[in-house]
């Protein structure tokens, strides 16, 4: 209950700037003011995700013996009677949404984009709007604030429209997404060494349709409640493992981050045009990042050194000075997005692996001889591609450290016994099954998902009611006895 007034916080907060910052004409003070949100946000956010993280790679660097202390915990403790452990620090369900949703407020406020909220009662329904404020879509103030003083209005087609992306949503979470991890996808990141490199390779590309019904099913039933409750949120998935390459991929998967980050970070820091001194302040951030997870003086060293020499370079060739600064931005972007997720070599890493398939594919194209290929083999074949890389960068994000991720890598390429796998394949074929069942889905044409979901949307309410209740029962009967939290409840 104590976190409660952390929303609280953020609200009053943005709330309270953003005035500040419409009523203020000098730009001096309006940077400043911008400034102390970012700053007051971030703070918050590092707080509870990043402790640990920063005063663990401080130990390991310098030797010391700092230990993190929860002053929140002793706080509340102290005024309202709770027994937190001071030695812990929980990460509050949502803190990562609803931080960037305050901070989209006042950067729109101070690039003259929205007028501050009159009421800070619907400043904060905005905030702590319930159906995605624990994980998302991240709803920009300018989409949402303006649907507050809107009347409320709900045609025929939106009612049946929002019944059925809920119904999907169940579907893709309960049915797909829980069965497949409860009785598979856990199973061999759990334990590694005792699959196969078969197995290991399955589990890597189950957790692809594992993470992508689970995140884009919690986000249907959340747009789906908005909409009843007359609310249009953002579509953040279009059917992302359709993508033919890697940028194209990050324009469908989890939508609202990606802009984000495109808008308040990779335009301000100049884009593909030009690098600002934002871009190497960033840069020098994410590379004392990555020196305190090395926890290495050698190989801060070694960062040093390769830092000066590219500085170098770039002095001496006005062609790849051109070649870095047009790239950095993705990068940082990406590895940014990287860390949003956690402080870990695991999502540093997967950060990486994708501004660097961004970055390929941007030279890529323009020496591939079937770039210009659009047929059914060409477009299989890309996106088969682009799956794969996506799958394979995937692994850093699901497995709890960096051994397990190499350690089933290292058990796909030197383990994988051919002989076993039609005992295996019998073994799992009900999940084989529910697998198939989530890709052809995910890969059926628009226009075929399309007519069968308005013929739905125009059936008569009892017979969508007949419906509901028929897919809510067969949804039951495939709930496992062990209950799979949604993904994305712990960013």
């Amino acid at each position: 209950g104590f976190f409660f007034f952390l929303i609280i916080f953020s609200t009053l907060v943005d709330y309270i700037i953003g005035w500040w910052l419409y009523g203020t004409k000098n730009e001096v003070y309006r940077r400043l003011l911008l400034a102390a949100s970012v700053f007051i946000n971030l703070f918050v956010l590092a707080y509870f995700k990043y402790t640990f993280f920063f005063t663990s790679a401080i130990n390991d660097m310098f030797g010391t013996n700092l230990v993190a202390y929860n002053y929140l915990a002793e706080f509340s403790n102290l005024l309202t009677g709770t027994s937190f452990d001071t030695a812990k620090i929980f990460l509050p369900v949502g803190i990562s949404f609803f931080t960037f949703q305050t901070m989209s407020y006042t950067l729109d406020i101070y690039r003259k984009e929205l007028e501050p909220v009159k009421s800070i009662i619907d400043f904060g329904f905005y905030v702590s709007f319930f159906p995605q404020l624990v994980a998302g879509p991240i709803v920009r103030a300018k989409d949402f604030i303006p649907q507050i003083y809107q009347k409320f209005s709900l045609s025929r087609y939106e009612f049946g429209l929002a019944l059925f992306i809920i119904l999907k949503g169940l579907i893709k979470k309960i049915m797909i997404g829980d069965y497949i991890a409860v009785n598979f996808v856990d199973r061999v990141f759990a334990n590694p060494t005792m699959y196969t490199g078969f197995e290991s390779l399955m589990a890597m590309i189950g957790y692809s349709l594992q993470v992508y019904v689970d995140f884009s099913g919690y986000t249907d039933i959340a747009i789906g409640v908005a909409l009843l409750m007359g609310f249009r949120l953002n579509q953040n998935f279009n059917s992302p493992y359709k993508a033919k390459n890697t940028g194209e991929f990050w324009s469908r998967w989890h939508i609202s981050l990606s802009s984000w980050l495109k808008d308040y970070l990779y335009i301000p820091l100049g884009g593909n045009r030009n690098a600002t001194a934002g871009t190497y302040i960033n840069f020098a951030l994410i590379l004392g990042v990555v020196m305190m997870l090395a926890s290495s003086l050698w190989v801060s060293l070694g960062i040093v050194v390769g830092v000066i020499l590219v500085l170098i370079i770039m002095r001496i060739s006005p062609a790849a000075k051109k070649g870095v600064v047009r790239n950095i931005n993705i990068m940082i972007t990406m590895l940014f997005g990287g860390l949003w997720h956690g402080s870990s070599w695991n999502f540093l890493i997967w950060g990486g692996l994708n501004g660097l398939g961004v970055v390929t594919y941007k030279y890529w194209r323009k020496i591939s001889p079937w770039e210009k290929y659009n047929n059914v083999i060409a477009t299989v074949w890309k996106i088969t591609l682009t799956f794969g890389f996506i799958t394979f960068t995937r692994v850093f994000f699901r497995a709890p450290d960096y051994e397990t991720a190499t350690t089933m890598l290292h058990r796909i390429r030197t383990a994988f016994s051919t002989e076993l796998i039609p005992q295996i394949i019998s073994g799992y074929y009900k999940v084989w099954l529910m697998m198939l069942f989530g890709f052809i889905t995910h890969w059926l044409s628009y226009n075929f998902k399309d007519t069968w979901r308005d013929k739905f949307i125009n059936l008569p309410h009892w017979t969508q009611a007949l419906i509901s209740a028929l897919i809510i029962f067969i949804i039951y009967q495939s709930i496992c006895s062990d209950m799979v939290a949604f993904i994305y409840f712990q960013f």
